[in-house]
């Protein structure tokens, strides 16, 4: 199977290799690039803990800051093997979404140990805070993701020539861009299958048709991946 990968250049490597593994064929097609924002180390002081809600969020801290040992809460599995991977010696695994999140820090962390640090993208909306609201919780935005203005020539040419099988979105906002730009291409999705990572990623690409369209029971890789199957 042919598969299209929208995720930004870094984490669509990594989502080629697990469909290598499982006998696919990735064509990356990144509708969404990172920046991380340079400045000063992140001050970490009367902080207890990290949220990270994305692995561009470990990235963007592990450029700015030496330290290793404060705990990393991850909202899921791809957060924390990059957290891990950047050194990171004390993280713990949400494995769900930013509201499971909030849910495990309640019972790895007490509001009166500290504040929490959640490090963020630009444009945030700031909902993690709030359902924190019992916690001192700090937002550093350290990155910020921008869309592209056009679909990568390869991808465009193998949706044109009915050479994708299947595409893959791990955002609504990935899957909204996806969404404008086949509207501004006209072109036709009834023979792809489309595998969204959550509900709402799936909704942002209507009102394109698809050959079918899979929701992950779960929001991560591995149970995205198995609607392949």
């Amino acid at each position: 199977m042919r598969v299209l990968v929208t995720r930004p250049l870094e984490d669509g490597a990594e989502t080629a290799r697990e469909l290598a593994a499982r006998g696919h064929e990735a064509l990356l097609a990144p509708l969404l690039a990172t920046r991380f924002f340079d400045g000063p180390e992140v001050v970490l002081d009367g902080v207890q803990a990290i949220l990270a809600t994305s692995a561009n969020g470990v990235r963007a801290l592990a450029r700015r800051t030496r330290q290793r040992g404060l705990p990393i809460f991850a909202v899921g599995p791809q957060t924390t093997a990059e957290a891990m991977a950047h050194g990171f010696s004390d993280v713990k695994n949400a494995d769900g979404d930013a509201a499971t999140l909030a849910r495990a820090a309640r019972d790895w962390a007490k509001p009166e140990n500290g504040a929490l640090l959640h490090v963020a993208g630009e444009g945030n909306d700031g909902k993690l805070a709030a359902s924190l609201s019992d916690f001192s919780v700090r937002r550093e935005i350290l990155y910020a993701v921008t869309a592209v203005e056009k679909m990568p020539a390869q991808a465009l040419a193998a949706l044109r020539n009915a050479e994708v099988d299947a595409a893959l979105f791990f955002s609504p906002r990935s899957a909204a861009v996806f969404r404008d730009l086949m509207r501004e291409e006209d072109l036709k999705l009834d023979g792809i299958a489309a595998a969204a990572i959550s509900a709402a990623t799936a909704q942002a690409l209507v009102p394109l048709r698809f050959a079918a369209v899979h929701v992950a029971p779960r929001p991560n890789l591995e149970s995205l991946l198995n609607t392949l199957n």
